[in-house]
């Protein structure tokens, strides 16, 4: 039976992806951008990925999107000279060309599987009890794949530093972003009072309930980490300086942890992030509290950006 909503995420999803490449203003290519995450999501969550869904939705639409909206903004002086330029028939016919060949080969990849596709649920299934944690997905990303999930913390780490890179000398030790300033009594500061409560216990409750339902430590950081910059954004609160020494220990709690556990794995179960089995839901807890802080604040400082003014500032 043709379900008519699957029928229509399937055409806007096309519809945007079409238009996010064939739109010449980046601010509108950003805007399709988020919203195509945002359908994404529904797509998810009507596969019953619930946590993937959770996951697009807080990074996809949401990190990412806020991003490139900051990147859109600061190439607006130089977006209407690139606009400017036209790129020759060959080289579109090209780029059509290199695109519909990916596309096929996709196609045909995805096609060609076997029924039922080749899965690992089975075996996750049969060995989640291992490791105390209810949540298959908690499983796989700190049990069963915990080096791609240290990497990726540690890439994070190093993504900060790169942006941080580009402080001009002046700035450096100063604090991200440009002074938010707003009207004491408007609506920004009134919302920036009101929704950071709730934001917070969302986000804790979501961070909880990850080892054991839908939820973990990225969804749950990326709600704290936006309710930290509302409150910015009100001016009711600073960025701190970048070269506070508690800030700089947060950032690296997480990675650290990760790896001290791993390295435990070593002396107690025999390998690197392996571990024994009494003890293996309390050092998966023990990582994601210690991954939670990290995560909030390098969400928060990507998005802030280089320091842009001194400390006294």
């Amino acid at each position: 039976m043709i379900d008519p909503l699957n029928i229509g995420l399937v055409v806007l999803i096309v519809g945007l992806a079409v238009w996010i490449i064939l739109a010449r203003d980046a601010f509108s290519a950003v805007v399709a951008f988020i919203a195509y995450g945002l359908l994404l999501t529904l797509v998810w969550a009507q596969l019953q990925g619930i946590d993937v869904a959770l996951t697009e939705a807080a990074i996809g639409g949401g990190l990412t999107g806020a991003l490139l909206i900051g990147a859109a903004s600061r190439l607006k002086r130089t977006e209407n000279a690139v606009s400017a330029e036209q790129p020759g028939i060959a080289l579109k016919w090209l780029a059509a060309g290199l695109s519909t060949a990916v596309t096929l080969v996709l196609a045909i990849c995805v096609l060609a599987l076997p029924d039922p596709a080749p899965s690992l649920a089975d075996a996750v299934a049969a060995n989640i009890g291992s490791t105390g944690v209810g949540n298959p997905i908690t499983a796989v990303l700190l049990a069963f794949r915990a080096m791609d999930t240290l990497l990726e913390a540690v890439v994070l780490v190093f993504a900060l530093i790169g942006v941080w890179s580009l402080t001009p000398d002046r700035f450096w030790a100063g604090r991200p972003g440009l002074k938010q300033s707003a009207d004491p009594n408007g609506v920004l500061a009134y919302i920036a009072r009101v929704l950071p409560p709730i934001g917070l216990v969302v986000g804790l409750y979501i961070f909880w309930v990850g080892a054991d339902y839908p939820g973990g430590k990225f969804q749950g950081a990326t709600i704290l980490a936006a309710m930290w910059l509302l409150v910015i954004m009100a001016g009711l609160a600073d960025a701190p300086a970048i070269d506070r020494g508690l800030l700089r220990f947060s950032l690296v709690l997480g990675p650290l942890a990760f790896i001290g556990i791993g390295v435990l794995g070593v002396a107690v179960a025999g390998d690197f992030l392996a571990y024994p089995v009494e003890y293996a839901k309390p050092l998966i807890l023990v990582i994601e509290f210690a991954l939670m802080p990290t995560l909030t604040l390098i969400l928060g400082l990507l998005l802030l950006g280089a320091p842009q003014r001194a400390v006294e500032s």
